[in-house]
């Protein structure tokens, strides 16, 4: 079943020419890493008929560097084979957090399944990153409570890319004070070797680069499932400002509650990660490969008609099949809001729904073991 979804795949790319732009930009930020170019050599370019510019911090850059090895096509072929590997891994650890344990058949059955969720299918036809940071973050959360360095490698995730960092809010709130301590050395450390070794894009991009969320893209586009993008899209606005920012502090704070409360850690995790899509300026659809995980809490939790459901409004692709050409994202009827903002919309559902069902478990059981 692997195979032969993994084939589809990849004849589905080749017979509609796919770029993997994403690993365009990424070859472009190591090669300017590699040269040791400052803030305008790493941040000035734009590449791919997009135009697309380098947003992560220099720690990434430098973490890209071995893609200019390989020639392109060997890259994309490498990037493709290995975000298939990295899905059986999200699937494994996913089934970890929910107390499930699959054999290595089914890993392998879902892992077919899970490749054509809108969220994965997006992230393997970029050649985008976000599969590694989600293993990378539930790898390390899903470590029995006191291993070694266990909270390290979630500040490394939150250095590569800023938004895991919302889990060192989750983990204090929790009573994880020395995994969020060593959460925070390890992005400090990542901040560390970037300015150590490219010292003027560090300069540049924790000044100034940081602050231009515009450089992501454009926020009011069907792409963005944010919570901007569905008040933009709502309010057919390209600057929606503080109708924006005032429901993203709340939800931010209702999410972070509905993941204190939630009645076992698994749960919380999923809360934490849907906290971190609402409120981020910009959460491309293929940024929701947390479905993965989420799913994985509901099934085991016995809630089969909602998981199944959740897997349909993940594969359905509703937002690309409305009219997002131009600014056509911006002229949608109020009955085609919905289907622009599937993901938002579950998202806030999620919350909302954790926040009224609190559970009344000490804190201490965030401690709870992980088999």
């Amino acid at each position: 079943m692997l195979a032969v979804s993994v084939a589809a795949f990849v004849t589905l790319c080749a017979v509609q020419h796919a770029p993997m732009a994403d690993v365009l930009v990424y070859r472009a930020e190591g090669a300017a890493a590699a040269r040791g170019d400052g803030g305008a050599g790493l941040y000035g370019f734009t590449v791919t008929r997009w135009q697309l510019p380098a947003t992560y911090p220099p720690f990434a850059a430098l973490l890209f560097v071995p893609t200019t090895w390989l020639p392109l096509p060997a890259l994309k072929a490498v990037c493709l084979l290995g975000n298939v590997a990295l899905l059986a891994l999200l699937v494994h650890l996913s089934c970890r957090l929910a107390g499930l344990r699959p054999s290595r058949a089914t890993v392998r059955a879902l892992t077919a399944g899970a490749l054509w969720l809108e969220p994965v299918f997006q992230t393997a036809l970029f050649g985008q990153v976000n599969l590694a940071l989600a293993c990378l973050i539930l790898w390390d959360l899903t470590r029995p409570a006191g291993a070694r360095g266990k909270g390290v490698a979630l500040g490394i995730a939150a250095g590569i890319k800023l938004t895991p960092a919302v889990f060192i809010a989750y983990l204090l709130l929790t009573g994880r004070r020395r995994e969020a301590g060593r959460a925070v050395l390890g992005l400090a450390g990542t901040v560390a070797v970037g300015a150590a070794v490219l010292p003027y894009a560090a300069w540049e991009f924790w000044t100034r680069r940081l602050f231009e969320t515009g450089r992501v893209g454009k926020a009011w586009i069907v792409d963005n499932q944010s919570l901007q993008g569905l008040i933009a899209r709502a309010l057919h606005t390209t600057e929606p400002g503080p109708l924006w920012a005032v429901p993203a502090v709340l939800a931010g704070a209702a999410g972070l509650y509905a993941a204190r409360a939630a009645r076992t850690p698994a749960r919380g995790v999923a809360y934490t990660a849907l906290t971190a899509l609402l409120v981020s300026p910009v959460s491309w659809s293929h940024h929701w490969v947390w479905c993965v995980p989420l799913l994985a809490v509901l099934w085991a939790e016995g809630q089969h008609r909602t998981a199944v459901a959740l897997a349909v409004v993940f594969t359905a692709r509703t937002m690309w099949l409305l009219p997002h050409q131009g600014d056509l994202d911006l002229q949608l009827a109020w009955w085609q809001q919905p289907l622009a903002s599937p993901y938002p919309i579950l998202g806030v559902a999620l919350v909302a729904a954790g926040c009224r069902q609190p559970s009344a478990r000490s804190s201490s059981a965030s401690t709870i073991r992980y088999a």
